[in-house]
């Protein structure tokens, strides 16, 4: 077992001066290709050759920028780089001129580093034919410990540079930025219309198949006990009748809190769920740790969220327990609600979809896992700036 984790500790340790290598030789090819571009366009004068050369340009820029990200990536452990293809290929040019900065100072630190260890070699032999005393030996080996030190915080910096200008030179510029924000906030207004025109027509379907069916059984049961004449008849009449109202009360509050949970106004969001968990067909357990109340829209968020998490999993997940963790960790709030039912939840659907809405208007990551045989996984993600 040691015999192969040892292996992957020196690789780690490796990557780095291996990637500022490898940069040196990707630096020079981006050379010799920035030389050959220049030269074809002062050569090419006709606009056949042009538009060729414009091709030619495109292809061979794309692959050195598709190499120098998986050199990035693999050795210098840097993420989130753009691919190549969505790079124009002026900002491609531009990021390889700008690459020649860290491979020649990564040329100067490995010849620092040959001239050291060409240095350290003298320093040796002399030490062993017995031509330096012991104080000058270790003056000498502390010289060298400390610009070998030097030397590896030059490699470092230099990778750092490097991650540096992929990431600014290839990432997407202001404007194009600007619009891909606006088609979020575009997607995510319409997405909230709909969400809100879904829910006014499930409060709406709730409302008349519900509530209101209840309230004209109740007033016809209101006739039969004012018609009875048998005052036991009666009476039984009016305690059935004061029961329908007592659950067409509760009905109604239900409703409302799908509306907007006024429980928020006075409790935080674990409190005022565990009184969602009272009521709930499956047992739930209920974590809440938020050191800091957030935002009152937030927490509006993951109510819904995990209520309808609640519902799915008492109406179709057959499940047995439901748990539910609320944290804040590096200025978000994460909800994870799972149930140990039979999963196959759909994300498309009606309910999860607009709770996908919900949470991409505050700018939110919602995913849901639900294999089939379960276990289901609803996770919500806000920011909490």
């Amino acid at each position: 077992m040691v015999g192969e984790r040892r292996p992957g500790r020196w690789w780690h340790r490796l990557r780095l001066p291996v990637g500022v290598a490898a940069g040196i030789a990707t630096a020079g090819v981006g050379f010799a290709f920035l030389a050959l571009v220049a030269a074809f366009s002062l050569g090419a004068v006709t606009p056949a050759g042009r538009r060729r050369g414009a091709a030619l340009t495109r292809r061979y820029a794309t692959r050195l920028v598709h190499l120098e990200r998986r050199r990035l990536s693999g050795l210098l452990a840097a993420e989130e780089l753009p691919a190549a293809n969505d790079v124009a290929t002026r900002r491609q040019l531009g990021y390889l001129a700008a690459r020649l900065l860290p491979g020649t100072l990564g040329v100067l630190a490995y010849a620092v580093l040959a001239i050291g260890v060409v240095l350290a070699g003298i320093v040796l032999r002399a030490a062993v034919r017995g031509e330096l005393d012991l104080l000058d030996a270790l003056a000498q080996i502390g010289v060298g410990a400390v610009l070998l030190l030097l030397n590896v915080q030059a490699l470092a910096s230099i990778a750092a540079l490097d991650v540096r200008l992929a990431r600014r030179l290839l990432g997407p510029d202001g404007r194009a930025e600007l619009t891909r924000r606006v088609q979020e906030l575009t997607t995510s207004r319409a997405g909230v219309i709909a969400a809100v025109d879904a829910e006014r027509q499930r409060i709406e379907r709730d409302l008349h198949d519900g509530l209101q069916q209840r309230l004209v059984a109740l007033g016809m049961l209101l006739g039969r006990a004012r018609r009875a004449r048998d005052a036991d008849r009666t009476h039984a009449l009016i305690v059935q009748a004061h029961e329908d109202v007592q659950r067409a009360v509760q009905e109604l509050r239900e409703v409302a809190w799908r509306v907007y949970p006024s429980a928020l106004d006075s409790n935080d969001l674990g409190e005022v769920l565990a009184i969602v968990a009272r009521g709930s067909e499956v047992p739930v357990r209920i974590r809440c740790e938020l050191p800091v109340r957030p935002e009152r829209q937030i927490e509006t968020v993951l109510y819904f969220v995990a209520c309808e998490a609640l519902t799915n999993a008492a109406k179709h997940a057959a499940a047995n327990l439901v748990t539910v963790d609320i944290e804040a960790q590096d200025g978000w709030v994460r909800m994870r609600v799972h149930d140990d039912g039979v999963g196959g939840a759909e994300p498309a659907g009606r309910g999860l979809s607009g709770l996908a809405r919900r949470v991409a208007a505050l700018d939110g990551r919602f995913q849901v896992t639900s294999p089939a045989g379960g276990p289901t996984i609803v996770q919500a993600e806000l920011p909490c700036g």
